[in-house]
């Protein structure tokens, strides 16, 4: 039996869930609110530490983490394959499939937070939002949820976190010129790792981001095109695009001048 505890848009949740619809498997699913801090409940917290979404239970066995959650997958459910044979080609898969947790990820909380959400937070009553605040388990994400919620674009740390995105971007170009996919004719878990996190700029209205970048386009499209998308396209909750669609492109407007775009 499979159980998955995730949010609706949450790129590490998507990420599962891609995998998840691509083999054709249908868990039993726990939405988590994340704005009234659900994944912060003692009773959850005992199956994921970390306070965070996904977790995964596979007949009762609890794995978390989504990178691992995918690889994981793969191995236990492993048609399609969506790792590589070859051992090299699997090696350099993972290094794209581990993009987000070398700081891709935190680029795009901060991102997400400073253009759209710190307006959910700033709509909370001020106890729930001291309360949310102060129970990020992490000091480190605690105060740069802080920043970013208060400060917005002018964070001292959002100059960084485009760049570092950008710089994916760069990457995304460059292997792209390999083949459709992130490894030549093969759709993999490199592709699933990337998706959520481009899906999240086009949100944003941030796609001026890979203008100059028409492989990167191209593979945008592709990979919205596949039947797993639904997996992202089913869950969207329209107020979060609301939202992003009101803050977005002003937001741009000043993104751009700080990545020279």
């Amino acid at each position: 039996m499979l159980e998955l505890y995730h949010n609706d848009m949450s790129v590490c949740a998507q990420k599962v869930r891609l995998v998840l619809a691509e083999k054709g498997l249908e868990p039993k699913l726990h939405h988590l609110n994340l704005r009234k801090g659900d994944q912060l409940a003692p009773g959850y917290l005992k199956l994921n530490p970390n306070g965070v979404v996904p977790t995964l239970v596979h007949d009762g066995r609890v794995v978390i983490e989504s990178t691992l959650i995918a690889e994981y997958l793969d191995e236990a459910f492993p048609a399609p394959a969506l790792r590589p044979a070859d051992l090299a080609d699997r090696a350099t898969m993972r290094i794209f499939a581990s993009i987000p947790d070398q700081g891709l990820h935190a680029a795009c909380g901060v991102v997400s937070t400073v253009v759209a959400f710190r307006h959910q937070y700033l709509a909370l009553a001020p106890d729930e939002f001291r309360r949310n605040i102060e129970e990020t388990p992490d000091p480190a994400r605690r105060e740069r949820k802080r920043l970013g919620i208060e400060k917005g674009l002018d964070a001292p740390f959002v100059p960084d976190a485009l760049r570092a995105y950008d710089g994916v971007l760069a990457r995304i170009e460059a292997k792209l010129t390999e083949g459709p996919w992130l490894m030549g004719e093969r759709y993999t878990l490199a592709d699933v790792a990337m998706t959520p996190y481009v899906t999240r700029l086009a949100h944003l209205h941030f796609d001026g981001m890979w203008a100059r970048r028409p492989r990167v386009a191209a593979w945008h499209a592709r990979i919205q095109a596949r039947p797993n998308y639904r997996a992202i396209r089913d869950f969207i909750d329209p107020g979060y695009i609301a939202l992003f669609d009101r803050h977005g492109p002003e937001a741009w407007t000043r993104a751009r001048a700080m990545i020279g775009a």
